[in-house]
């Protein structure tokens, strides 16, 4: 039977009105956990309750499952439940902690096969922790020793151009400089120096990197600004390659490097990069347009680290800013607390274990704590409470015993990443800090 035209109108916008409310949506979940404080901040012995709010298209979730993990951040929970998720959210009691610390809650959720993660960490009175981290009464001349080992080896500064790298007021350079090696040899050490083209004498910034294998660029944004900058690499291989040539070593002949020489203190990995990083002071501050006077080193993570050691070893440095330092109280794990990266006590058995005698005491004379015990220079320092890579209970060890001038910067909710409101911060302080200190500005 032939429709009418009205009929077929009607079956159309019918078909129509099925498929559009019978689509699939896709959408990312956000799993939203919070402190029953805007600050996060709790004495010892008060209790903390966690509000857990899932979110798709902006909509609350509800009548899905829940899991929940509760305890100090990096340990085994205390709490470990599931539960029925409303569209009001769930609040769940998290206990307490009776000493300086962390409580962290740690909620996913299963949505269309995947997992969604969210987490918030509460503070116990963090500015009293201390580390566990022990000070060997020859730490000072074990560097000391080092330090006079590198002086003897030449710098041989090798600068090839980049022009491709710099801007129309900032010249780039790959640099390739002489430094201590893991025996009697000579290794080498890369970066790159941006430097402003305009005549006159700057300030000096040395940029540290964070953890892995990778190129760099330079910072020639900074150095527009009237700063000599020095980005480097700490691998001891060029930072200009291919990409794949990073992700292959990465993958291979550098995978787990922070763990290399751990049970020999003269052959431990970072000694040829902490030294490495003075080596690069070296070349800066031979540099015809350096000021003469003002250098600050920066960096994140592993640069963090390395930012707190390379201001205490050389008193060039007149100030720093570190973001979330790995490396810092590395030793918390043999107290039953969180430690900091490279989490090498974490396990106490198995193929990542390392909690052998001579590698625990070679962590004495590298953690970041008996660096910062030794900062005499104004520094900046930021991270924040979610951080499960530098965990915050590591990051204050060091920080608490810092007996410089210091500043430090919380972005609570972040994790082992920065937000733009908190690199804005830390370029502002280290504008100010070099460009109001240099002779003429």
């Amino acid at each position: 039977m032939l429709l009418s035209h009205a009929m077929l109108r009607f079956a159309i916008l019918s078909f129509l009105a099925i498929s559009l409310f019978s689509q699939d949506r896709a959408g990312t979940v956000q799993v939203r956990v919070s402190t029953d404080r805007s600050d996060w901040r709790y004495e010892p012995g008060q209790p903390v309750r966690f509000r857990i709010v899932a979110v798709q298209d902006g909509h609350p979730l509800s009548g899905i499952q829940v899991s929940y993990r509760i305890g100090p951040e990096m340990m085994p929970p205390r709490i470990d439940q599931t539960a029925t998720l409303s569209a009001g959210g769930l609040t769940v009691d998290g206990g307490t902690l009776n000493e300086p610390g962390f409580l962290r809650c740690i909620v996913t959720i299963e949505r269309n096969g995947k997992v969604y993660r969210g987490l918030a960490t509460a503070a116990f009175r963090p500015e009293a922790i201390q580390p566990t981290q022990q000070d060997p009464p020859d730490f000072d001349p074990f560097w000391a020793a080092g330090k006079a080992a590198l002086a003897k080896v030449p710098i041989d500064a090798k600068v090839t151009p980049l022009p491709e790298y710099g801007n129309s007021s900032v010249d780039c350079y790959h640099v390739n400089l002489q430094n201590v090696g893991m025996g009697s040899a000579p290794s080498r050490f890369y970066g790159v120096l941006c430097e402003p083209k305009a005549p006159g004498k700057y300030p000096a910034l040395l940029s540290v990197p964070g953890a892995g294998v990778r190129p760099y660029r330079g910072l020639a944004t900074m150095a527009a600004r009237g700063i000599i900058t020095l980005q480097v690499g700490i691998h001891g291989i060029p930072v200009t390659m291919d990409q794949s040539v990073y992700d292959s070593l990465g993958a291979g002949a550098l995978a787990n490097y922070n763990t290399f020489g751990l049970d020999n203190r003269d052959r431990y990995y970072y000694r040829r990069v902490y030294l490495g990083c003075v080596r690069a002071n070296d070349f800066l501050t031979s540099h015809p347009k350096w000021d003469g006077t003002h250098l600050a080193v920066t960096g994140g993570s592993q640069g963090g680290a390395l930012s707190i050691v390379t201001a205490a070893l050389d008193s060039r440095v007149k100030g720093l800013a570190a973001y979330y330092p790995a490396l810092s109280d590395v030793t918390g794990y043999l107290q039953n607390r969180a430690g900091g990266w490279p989490h090498m006590f974490r396990a106490a058995d198995g193929p990542l274990a390392h909690r052998s005698p001579d590698k625990i005491d070679t962590t004495r004379y590298y953690d970041v704590v008996n660096f910062a015990r030794r900062i005499k220079v104004p520094g900046f320092y930021s991270w924040g409470f979610n951080d499960e890579t530098c965990p915050p209970t590591s990051m204050y060890s060091a920080y608490n015993v810092i007996s410089a001038q210091k500043k430090l910067l919380l972005a609570l909710e972040t994790g082992h990443n920065n937000v733009p409101e908190q690199v804005a911060q830390v370029d502002e302080w280290l504008q100010a800090f070099l460009k109001t200190r240099s002779p003429g500005n």
